[in-house]
């Protein structure tokens, strides 16, 4: 087997409204064509990638809602990091947000990773992780 690239990533959610309204309206991902599935959902390009926003109220979700960065998440690679968090906290995220907010914002410029990272929950408590090359 040789994997190609990654097609896909399922993100359960209670809210499908508010999960669009956080990975459209902030993130900025593209709602693309989705079949008629039996289950509500959307899908969203983030370009030869897709979040496949999946309403299932019994999935499993985090019970914390602090952010963990060694917890399960998923990376977004960006273009600009500093416009990436200015556009952030345009949303209303902060590094001084309280903690269970929502809004909280960890920011690792000088990582062990080699490259800045921050971190965000979306409305259902899944980890995201917003980073750049440089």
């Amino acid at each position: 087997m040789q994997v190609q690239a990654v097609h896909h990533v399922a993100i359960a959610t209670r809210d499908l409204e508010r999960s669009l309204a956080f990975y459209s309206g902030v993130l900025g991902l593209r709602p693309a064509p989705r079949p008629n599935f039996p289950v509500g959902g959307a899908w969203l390009d983030m370009g030869s990638t897709q979040v496949h926003l999946v309403v299932h109220p019994e999935a499993t979700f985090r019970t914390n809602s602090e952010i963990d960065n060694n917890d399960c998440h998923f990376a977004l690679r960006v273009e600009d990091f500093d416009a990436a968090l200015d556009h952030l906290i345009r949303h209303g995220y902060a590094e001084n947000a309280p903690e269970g907010s929502g809004r909280r914002l960890l920011v690792k410029r000088h990582g062990p990773a080699g490259f800045p990272q921050a971190y965000v929950l979306d409305p259902d408590g899944h980890v995201v992780e917003i980073n750049a090359s440089s």
